[in-house]
């Protein structure tokens, strides 16, 4: 019976609600504020459904009409734009043309994470953060030690005795450089320890969440425990995704073709989709062909044919499709019926 379309923010959100003959019964701006949006919406609390577009503030939102029954839908902000963007934009007519395409039944609908997983999901992601700072750290070492035309380091940086054998302070004489070296290990190490904790939690919490879709996982030679936590927690349900094609669409592992008329435009809105799920099928396709001898006689075989940089794409794509029907039947990796595929 009524359509509440909210523009949300962080601190504030505007909020427009429709009837069912598409008549605006409630259009102002509030608060970002649980209090002020039930008290918004109770003349109209049945038959509601509420839409938000998606950005980094909607969990407090979903997890409030979840407690009171009120059905919830998540707009995906890449799609919604290329329905509603118009010459004039402000709160005001975003919350508007939500609440339109809401009741039209023409928003484009984007996945609403559970609760019970997500904060694990974000926390896997922080951890992932750390280790890109971390790899930054240990690069701008090895550069400074290039800077100052040292002599080249014969031990990688990454692992902690290697550091503290290299001792790397003691190469530079000037007081600043050997002060911006300690740190820089200093970081690394106070960064070393958090990821250790991390992973740790990590692990014993998806034993808790799916511990057996977390070892089935780990069945696919090269997938690890770090790659099947992020296939686990960006995945979560994968019903969700009624073909494997959708599935693989989703982890960016398709070529989205343009056409016009019968002829091609172009290849375009690759970026759609869940970057983490395309690195996780990328490490996992390179440490799949590290740890199988029969991977990489296909590999070259197809490297013939494709080059070697698209058969690597080729092997994410189908580790992939393994992926979305071992989680669908529950079963473990197959070798032989990979390669019969």
């Amino acid at each position: 019976r009524f359509y509440c379309g909210v523009d949300l923010h962080a601190r504030c959100m505007y909020l427009c609600i429709l009837d069912a003959t598409g008549q605006t019964v409630l259009h102002r701006d509030y608060p970002a504020d649980r209090g002020a949006f039930l008290d918004a919406i109770a003349p109209y609390r049945d038959g509601l459904a509420v839409a938000v577009e998606c950005m980094f503030a909607w969990y407090w939102l979903a997890d409030l009409c979840a407690e009171h029954g009120i059905p919830f839908v998540l707009g995906h902000a890449l799609y919604m734009k290329a329905i509603h963007q118009g010459k004039s934009k402000n709160d005001r007519l975003d919350a508007a043309k939500i609440a339109g395409l809401l009741r039209g039944g023409l928003l484009p609908q984007a996945y609403v994470y559970p609760k019970a997983m997500r904060a694990t999901r974000d926390l896997l992601r922080r951890r992932s953060f750390l280790v890109r700072r971390r790899a930054d750290l240990l690069a701008h070492l090895v550069n400074t030690n290039s800077q100052y035309n040292l002599p080249a380091l014969n031990k990688k940086l990454v692992y902690p005795s290697n550091r503290g054998e290299l001792n790397l302070p003691e190469r530079f004489t000037e007081p600043s450089a050997r002060k911006m070296v300690e740190c820089d290990l200093t970081l690394i190490d106070a960064l070393d320890a958090q990821i250790h904790e991390l992973e740790r939690h990590l692990v014993c919490t998806a034993k808790v969440h799916d511990a057996q879709a977390y070892a089935r996982l780990q069945s696919i030679p090269g997938i690890g425990k770090v790659l099947g936590l992020v296939l686990l927690y960006e995945i979560h349900d994968v019903r969700r995704f009624p073909e494997a094609g959708h599935f693989l669409s989703y982890a960016r592992l398709v070529r989205p073709r343009q056409e016009s008329a019968g002829k091609a435009s172009g290849f375009g809105n690759k970026k759609i989709g869940n970057a983490h799920l395309r690195w996780a099928l990328g490490e996992a396709a390179c440490l799949y062909l590290r740890a199988s001898a029969r991977a990489k006689r296909w590999q070259a075989r197809q490297a013939k044919q494709h080059g070697p940089a698209k058969t690597l794409g080729i092997l994410a794509a189908k580790l992939g499709r393994t992926v979305y029907h071992l989680l669908r039947t529950r079963q473990v990796f197959d070798e032989a019926r990979f390669f019969a595929s």
